[in-house]
């Protein structure tokens, strides 16, 4: 949670941390928004100027409620990977109101379990801390990667959740897929 002094807490795992945005993170998060691979289940790249919009809004995000979509770094190389975190659920979902637990990797990082690991420290501190009760996760139904990463982080799917996002109506992306988690009944089992 934000600190006195306006701090953003940090999760760190045994090979990742994860922590606020900063200018640094600029540039390889434009070129990853700019990479067709990266943002092939989504309708297209983002300019640089969206990319900065977007970083912009999820350093806003941590420091107003104390979590959000943290800016993920390979602790081995201080390079910057990505993100991983949560984020509300948009009121126009069927989902809503749900909180997320979403990620997002450059290509060079992808294979290497970050998001699985970064997701479970989320985890930790979604269902620990900050005490929410369900986390969901939403993705289009053809992306076969994070929905493993769903599943391993213990995530259940429910086809009557299926939804055609209305953000972009008639998009090949459609439909979305919801995946849930509830937190342990034991709160200091979550991992």
């Amino acid at each position: 949670m934000t600190g006195a002094d306006g701090s953003i807490a940090e999760l760190t795992t045994e090979r990742l941390l994860l922590r606020g945005w900063r200018e640094t993170d600029r540039e390889p998060w434009a070129a990853m928004n700019a990479d067709p691979q990266v943002r092939r289940f989504f309708p297209g790249t983002l300019s640089r100027v969206e990319s900065d919009a977007s970083m912009d809004r999820f350093q806003a995000g941590l420091v107003e409620r104390g979590y959000g979509l943290w800016a993920v770094e390979a602790r081995a190389t201080g390079a910057f990977a990505g993100f991983v975190g949560l984020d509300p659920v948009s009121d126009e979902y069927p989902c809503a109101p749900a909180m997320e637990i979403g990620w997002r990797l450059a290509r060079e990082h992808w294979g290497q379990g970050f998001a699985t690991e970064g997701a479970r420290a989320v985890l930790q501190h979604a269902f620990g801390p900050l005490g929410f009760t369900e986390l969901v996760s939403l993705t289009t139904v053809t992306n076969a990667p994070s929905r493993r990463v769903m599943e391993k982080i213990g995530m259940t799917y429910d086809p009557a959740d299926d939804f055609d996002n209305p953000r972009v109506p008639g998009w090949w992306g459609a439909p979305h897929v919801v995946y849930r988690l509830a937190a342990p009944r034991d709160r200091t089992a979550a991992s």
